[in-house]
């Protein structure tokens, strides 16, 4: 008897085809060893053991300080200025490699070469890939570089793919005809807009400046804002139920979407980053990734709309309006799951994006902390040196290597959906 043939799904589909794509699929596994060097950077480079036996205590040094940072626990002592490599242990585990991004190994200063003599206790303290000028493990800024990038490229993309997908897909769902509302509800959005603008960036300009905490204040202006455009719609609602005011309007999200759009996509994005850098009291790899998030989501707008024009008067769409579904549900359980293949090729290819932003901003020092070690600073640091190459190849390849495997992810994928 011949086998019954399963029928294969479109996400199956494409995974084959994806999977078939070398490259591309090699590039799946480079983007996850950068993932899990990511998430375990404290565990593979760091001067605190893994694991420790000091005084008969045994001491899980990493994993304390984990608790200590969400407030679980209390530091006791000198543990956070204790020098791990000049304890006397009963036993301990290191990581892989024994210093963190930030420590300063004083017996290896002044630009140490990966293939030079180092003064070491033995091997296992060695410098792989050399020092910097103040005597940092370039391994260890290495790993913390690769957290940093897989933060920025995730974080800021999350945020555009969700600004992106919202607007997008109210754009090209409803269009200019599809949403009907009334002219006491839009004048009351419009309202609750300005008071929020104003009530929410321009009277509290002087906190947003000054605050430590930019990221938690932006979030409370525009929490804010939106409150005010809520309850003036919502007051609006209300006022619509006055026969003076019931009057039906339809709202253009498409125009007012595609004028959006062009009003990001005509001014420079790294024009913006330095617009809104400037404004920041101190700086943060946290806020690159809000202000690349908020400025990069024009092209996911884009490719969701151009599918939802598509795929909304489809017979599935019909349907969940003919039982009686409302347009908010099919858009968002229903059109928009549906349209979201060339989506994933713009987060690919706009990851790389991100990354390659950051790395500029911190090799120029713009917006970033100067403290911080990532692989543009680690360029930074090779253009005052110029005979440290090692400064220079290895963060170089760095981002060659993740920028590219985004790149082939990304074409891997716009391959497997045609």
């Amino acid at each position: 008897m011949e086998k019954i043939k399963k029928h294969r799904t479109y996400w199956q589909i494409t995974k084959q085809k994806f999977l078939a794509n070398r490259l591309a699929k090699w590039s799946l596994w480079t983007f996850f060893v950068l993932l899990f060097v990511a998430v375990f950077a404290d565990f593979i480079a760091n001067e605190k053991p893994l694991i420790c036996k000091i005084d008969g205590q045994w001491q899980a040094p990493i994993v304390r300080q984990y608790a200590i940072n969400f407030g679980l626990a209390r530091p006791s002592g000198d543990f956070r200025t204790k020098d791990w490599h000049n304890q006397t242990y009963d036993f301990k585990i290191l990581p892989p490699i024994p210093y963190s991004s930030t420590y300063q190994d004083r017996k290896n200063r002044k630009l140490v070469s990966p293939f030079a003599t180092q003064r070491i206790e033995s091997w296992r303290y060695r410098h792989w890939l050399g020092t910097d000028r103040l005597g940092r493990d370039i391994a260890a800024g290495m790993v913390a570089g690769t957290r940093t990038a897989m933060q920025v490229g995730l974080i800021a993309m999350s945020i555009a793919a969700f600004l992106g997908i919202l607007l997008g897909g109210i754009a090209g769902f409803f269009g200019n005809e599809g949403l009907q509302t009334t002219w006491s509800i839009v004048i009351g959005g419009l309202v609750g807009l300005l008071l929020g603008i104003f009530y929410g960036f321009v009277a509290r300009g002087y906190v947003l400046q000054t605050s430590d905490n930019f990221v938690f204040e932006l979030l409370k202006s525009s929490a804010l804002l939106f409150a005010l455009v809520a309850v003036c719609m919502g007051l609006g609602w209300l006022a619509s139920r006055l026969p003076i005011l019931n009057k039906p309007f339809s709202l253009p999200l498409d125009s007012i979407v595609m004028r959006l759009i062009e009003v990001f996509n005509s001014t420079p994005t790294l024009l913006l980053i330095l617009a809104f850098v400037a404004i920041i009291k101190q700086p943060s790899v946290l806020y690159i990734m809000v202000i690349i998030g908020f400025v990069a989501w024009t092209g996911i707008a884009k490719f969701i709309r151009a599918e939802l024009l598509k795929i909304r008067h489809l017979e599935y769409i019909e349907a969940g309006r003919a039982l009686g579904f409302s347009d908010w549900r099919i858009l968002f359980r229903h059109a928009i799951p549906n349209a979201l293949t060339p989506v994933l090729t713009t987060v690919a290819f706009g990851i790389a994006a991100a990354i390659l932003i950051e790395a500029a901003l911190s090799f120029l020092g713009i917006g970033v902390d100067p403290n911080a070690v990532t692989w543009g600073s680690l360029l930074q640091n090779a253009r005052n040196d110029f005979n440290a190459w090692w400064l220079a190849v290895f963060p170089g390849m760095a981002i060659f290597i993740t920028v590219t495997a985004f790149n082939l992810i990304g074409e891997g994928l716009s391959r497997a959906i045609r």
